[in-house]
């Protein structure tokens, strides 16, 4: 029931920056309460691990790669969200998933793919 549009994949050099967006909707209408919004990126080999989410009350939580570097805000009347991404390192590869908690539970997007190479 829940849609999730996230931004399409990238291809950066190192100390780069990038701008990934999330936008949740309900595909049949009406209420939708989203709680939390956030991304998970997987590297190859790796499990999925947190790069940062916020809350309905913007309480914000970033994975240990991404303090001081990256910077999440959202939309709580659009239900979007927001990650800016600066110097960048080729460790920032991966699989980038969007995530977002509702009264559906938690849904997760398919996937960006970013890659940065040297």
């Amino acid at each position: 029931q829940v849609q999730l549009v996230e931004s399409g994949d990238a291809s950066v050099h190192v100390g780069e920056s990038l701008t990934l967006n999330c936008a949740a909707s309900v595909v049949r209408g009406g209420a939708f309460t989203v709680s939390k919004m956030g991304w998970y990126r997987q590297a190859s080999g790796h499990e999925r691990d947190l790069v940062a989410s916020i809350s309905g009350e913007n309480i914000i939580a970033y994975g240990d790669s991404a303090k001081g570097r990256f910077t999440i805000f959202r939309d709580h009347a659009k239900n979007t969200a927001t990650l800016e991404m600066k110097a960048l390192n080729v460790g920032d590869s991966g699989m980038y998933y969007c995530i977002v908690d509702s009264q559906f539970g938690r849904s997760s997007s398919r996937g960006t793919q970013v890659t940065v190479s040297g």
